[in-house]
């Protein structure tokens, strides 16, 4: 058996995946510069509310709820090239909205601007996590998804740290004009990636003459593509484990409000240096602990379907007893130990389960599954987000009350995957295995077309 291809490996002989995989860094990096802005503007807006910044959470969560079925549909439809493109465009020019907004009496500007940044990355990450195996082979899989999610926390790490001192030292718009630019590199980084179209199912089979000119029919379900929808979800429903896998990152949305408490501590909690630097360091320690996750899983626990499922336990338990040490930690140099350790976990369920569903889902339905995927751990993280926000308000509430209590609801879907693995081990991995097979008899009927259409010629 040979040996599982490097990261170093990957990049130097997948030139498509490297040039995504660069842009896709630039954009996090900027991403995280205008998070932390947003929330200090918020921040500063409200007078410190609790509700406030739960609402830019819910701003950046709700519109891949509202958009998820579109854009499924979308990537699957249209060039997953040009919906990169033109979304990392858009998001640029909404980013630099942000320098409008004056005064307290235009916050609600702030929220419209957020939702409208995160309608565009609802487009945006359903066909990037969609083209992602289209332009690498099974082998690269993995690695390329550990590499993304190693990249993102890198990025939330570096941005975090670097956010924090830009939005303290230079100001917030400053940081909102850096995310913009870094759109705009993403976007011309794309221009270059070469991303194999999708043909759709009726140019792959011969049709007579009387069915070659028919014209599809314009149904209401075809115009609005309720239609695809209605066959995705006929899709997952004929294949319990695809909705099975779906649920890891549900699971993983019901603790979101520990993004909102983050804000809380590094503002409230841990003063010296509070403030816009005290939450950057916050998100530094999570985005460091989300890059050493996927290298320790993939390290100590192989690439192999059993070992990934096995490994999405370990990680929420994980995630859990660290939110819980995080509660109680006395000082900002413990609590950032602690979200190293949370993160940790959290990144090894995220990469895992992303790869798995990768591996189930078949290329015609991967669009409309990762939306779906992303539609519920935005509604789940938005729940999560609001009511941690409303409990923050509470009179004499302490935070580190409800970081115990999220801690808590991390350890209840690890239960939840240990008991199902009565019913996911072995079911996985024949699924995997009767995929590997379809698409081995897709790519032979492929080659038998070519060869024909040579001999034709």
């Amino acid at each position: 058996m040979p040996p599982p291809i490097t990261i170093r490996q990957l990049l130097r002989r997948n030139p498509n995946f490297r040039r995504l995989w660069i842009a896709q860094l630039v954009s996090f990096l900027g991403d995280w510069f205008n998070t932390l802005a947003v929330y200090d503007l918020v921040s500063e807006l409200s007078g410190g509310s609790g509700q406030a910044l739960a609402l830019v959470l819910v701003a950046r969560f709700l519109p891949t709820l509202v958009f998820s079925a579109a854009a499924g549909v979308v990537a699957d439809r249209v060039s997953r090239r040009k919906i990169l493109i033109v979304s990392d465009v858009l998001r640029a020019l909404v980013v630099l909205g942000f320098l409008l907004v004056r005064d307290s009496s235009q916050v609600g500007l702030v929220y419209v601007l957020t939702a409208l940044q995160l309608s565009l990355s609802a487009f945006f990450q359903p066909a990037r996590d969609a083209a992602v195996p289209t332009i690498t082979t099974r082998e690269e899989l993995l690695p390329a998804n550990a590499l993304s999610g190693i990249s993102w926390s890198a990025m939330l790490t570096l941005g975090a740290a670097l956010g924090g001192l830009v939005t303290h030292g230079l100001g917030r718009n400053a940081a909102f004009v850096i995310d913009a630019l870094s759109y705009l590199f993403s976007a011309w980084m794309v221009r270059g990636v070469r991303i194999p179209e999708r043909q759709p199912p009726s140019s792959r089979t011969p049709v007579s003459d009387s069915t070659a000119t028919r014209q599809p029919r314009l149904t209401l379900s075809a115009l609005t593509g309720a239609a695809d929808i209605a066959e995705g979800a006929a899709y997952v429903w004929r294949h319990p484990i695809v909705a099975w896998l779906l649920s890891i990152k549900l699971g993983w949305g019901l603790g979101g409000g520990v993004l909102l408490l983050l804000v809380i501590f590094g503002e409230r909690v841990f003063v010296p240096p509070g403030g816009a630097l005290g939450v950057g360091i916050l998100y530094a320690a999570r985005g460091l602990g989300s890059g050493i996750g996927p290298l320790l899983a993939r390290r100590f626990g192989g690439d192999s379907p059993p070992s990934m499922r096995r490994s999405i336990l370990v990680a929420f338990l994980c995630a859990g007893c660290f939110y819980i040490g995080f509660s109680y930690a006395p000082n900002l140099p413990l609590a950032v130990i602690a979200l190293l350790g949370a993160h940790v976990g959290g990144s090894i369920l995220w990469v895992f389960s992303t790869t798995l569903l990768q591996m189930a889902v078949p290329d015609r339905f991967r669009g409309r599954v990762f939306a779906a995927e992303w539609a519920l751990v935005t509604l789940s993280m938005s729940a999560s987000s609001y009511f941690t926000g409303w409990a923050i308000d509470l009179p004499d509430m302490d935070p580190r009350f409800i970081a115990r209590v999220l801690g808590c609801v991390f350890m209840i879907p690890g239960l939840l995957w240990g008991l199902g693995q009565i019913y996911v081990a072995g079911r996985l991995e024949r699924h995997l295995a009767a995929r590997r097979a379809a698409e081995a008899a897709e790519m032979g009927e492929e080659s038998a077309a070519e060869t024909t259409e040579l001999e034709l010629g």
